[in-house]
């Protein structure tokens, strides 16, 4: 049996597992050519699945007219569905099309957030490729959103990769597929070019013509007729095949018998005039809109992270004070080397040289440079004064106990007063924001990745904030104080948790961090060996492990056992 598409163009019945690419701007009749396919598969009892992220399927069940039965087949999501569609749902549908060689249309529209309705996808894309064997056809309205050209943050790369397993490699396992797009650049190219029937149709993007040129570069097809796209009519387009049909038509498709529930509505067609300021009761609306803004405050996630990460760094804090049961502590006192104390003094030598050609930086500090190489001279004779002959025992204090200032100097060495949000300097509110963003402390290690500052730059920017009473330590960790979190002020954001971190994290981390991270997400919670990561990423070995330690910084990846490397907990945590 043929499936007529056209006057002169007819496809025979094992297009049902071919691939199919459908490209052309808005309104030049994409949609009705994929319809078309559709209702002949239908007549054909070829069985097929549409999955229609913009509502534009669901007039298959409607004849032209929209007053008759259409097909009968069953609409799955949507505001015309039969069952409505769940984020958990994909394995399910899929087990449905397979056993039951079901035709029916998938109506992702109202799903309530991007990430259920690409969860839903991956699950049902990767369920299918597994257990289909019978011909089975995909008609993929707007393949750009989830077969992109630059897949981001989490889930986009695996989303990619099911995808594109199923059009490349579907056929073996009887499926074949219809890319559908109006955006021929958004779609990935390597994806686009394993299509082997190109349907172009009125086409008027430079990007996107180009994106058509690619496929027939890779397809030795001549570029003669790329000239044409623009000027083709509604409903008008080429038909190039060079190994399914083996030719090159250029045809006008026929109309569907069915509704066409993708059109635009038409202006003459609105049911009542928009309404005017006469007709709005702007004292009711503001009252609804400040209902709604203490309510949304009330459950703001970040505002409840922030009070979450305060907490934590206050009982941080509290742990690294805590005195706990008396004890003794024994303190060796080490006893210098004379050599060792020439150098000391050759060292407080330059620094007096130093100071010398200072001058202004003294009088900044409010003091005289004859203050300034005292407190050397002070250095080396407190190294001189003889230790005790024996370490000596003495009982530990709390941490609260010790003063923050040993011994009372010039006013110029007390801490300056904490700057407040606006006032901090770009370098010091990056560390400051670093350390804040881990509750539970930071070492300057990990600083210098999480921020990309060198190590003198980093220490300096420490310095100073440690004089602000900005953020102290708690053993080789660095803790924000309250002065600290209160300094960045309500810009500030702790890292969320969950599905939001990996987003965070895969749309901010550098290309080579990203793709081992991507790689690591999909195999949690197996750890995978370090040479399983150079083959899949394509990484050498330096590299590779430079990515690693970045990202062990970042605390997003840890070591389990010899040579394995496993997605931190975290990056899952509910």
């Amino acid at each position: 049996m043929k499936l007529r598409l056209a006057d002169h163009l007819a496809l025979p019945a094992e297009a049902v597992t071919e691939t199919f690419g459908i490209l052309a701007a808005r309104g030049a009749g994409k949609s009705n050519t994929a319809a078309v396919m559709a209702e002949e598969m239908f007549q054909a009892k070829l069985p097929f699945v549409v999955v229609d992220p913009v509502r534009a399927w669901w007039g298959l069940r409607s004849s032209r007219d929209g007053t008759g039965p259409g097909l009968p087949l069953p609409i799955f999501g949507g505001r015309r569905g039969d069952v409505p569609l769940e984020r958990g749902g994909g394995q399910l549908v899929a087990d449905l099309v397979v056993d039951q060689r079901l035709s029916c249309v998938l109506d992702l529209s109202e799903f309530e957030s991007e990430g259920a309705k690409k969860q839903f996808l991956l699950d049902f894309a990767r369920r299918l490729y597994q257990r289909n064997e019978a011909p089975l056809h995909l008609f993929l309205e707007e393949a750009d959103d989830y077969i992109p050209q630059r897949p981001m943050g989490r889930d986009e790369p695996f989303l990619l990769r099911a995808w594109e397993n199923i059009v490349r490699r579907g056929r073996a396992r009887g499926i074949g597929c219809t890319l559908i797009t109006q955006r021929s650049a958004a779609l990935n190219k390597n994806v686009l070019t394993q299509v082997q029937t190109l349907i172009p149709m009125r086409t008027t993007g430079p990007q996107d013509i180009a994106a058509i040129r690619e496929w027939v570069k890779y397809h030795h097809q001549g570029e003669a007729l790329l000239e044409s796209l623009p000027g083709l009519e509604d409903g008008e387009g080429w038909v190039w095949s060079p190994h399914f049909l083996k030719q090159m038509v250029r045809v006008r498709f026929r109309v569907r018998e069915t509704f066409d529930s993708g059109a635009t509505p038409k202006a003459s067609a609105s049911p009542r005039p928009p309404a005017t300021l006469a007709d709005v009761d702007l004292g009711q609306l503001k009252t609804k809109m400040a209902a709604t803004i203490e309510k949304a405050k009330a459950e703001d996630p970040r505002e409840l992270r922030k009070q979450v990460a305060e907490l934590r760094a206050q009982l941080a804090r509290g742990q690294a004070a805590s005195p706990g049961p008396a004890k003794t502590l024994r303190v060796e006192v080490p006893i210098l080397k004379d050599a060792q104390i020439k150098r000391l003094e050759a060292a407080v030598g330059r620094i007096e040289r130093s100071m010398r050609a200072f001058g202004e930086l003294a009088r900044a500090f409010g003091g005289t440079e004859r203050e300034i190489r005292n407190i050397g001279t002070e250095i080396v004779t407190a190294i001189r004064a003889k230790p005790l002959p024996q370490p000596i025992a003495a009982p530990a204090r709390p941490a609260s106990a010790v003063p923050r200032q040993v011994s009372a100097g010039p006013a110029r060495f007390q801490p300056r007063a904490a700057a407040h949000g606006p006032t901090l300097p770009l370098g010091e509110r990056r560390i400051l924001t670093a350390v804040a963003q881990h509750g539970d402390g930071v070492t300057r290690e990990q600083l210098t990745i999480l921020t990309g500052y060198k190590r003198s730059s980093r220490d300096t920017y420490l310095q100073r904030l440690r004089e602000r009473g900005l953020v102290e330590s708690a053993g080789d960790r660095l803790l924000p104080t309250a002065e600290g979190l209160a300094a960045l002020g309500s810009d500030f954001a702790p890292l969320p948790i969950g599905d939001a971190l990996r987003e965070h994290w895969m749309t901010r981390l550098p290309e080579g961090e990203r793709r081992v991270l991507a790689v690591l997400l999909e195999a949690f919670p197996k750890a995978l060996e370090r040479e399983s990561l150079s083959v899949v990423t394509g990484y050498q070995r330096s590299s590779r492990d430079t990515y690693l330690q970045r990202l062990k910084a970042r605390r997003l990846v840890i070591a389990e056992g010899r040579g394995h490397m496993r997605a931190a907990a975290a990056l899952f945590d509910a």
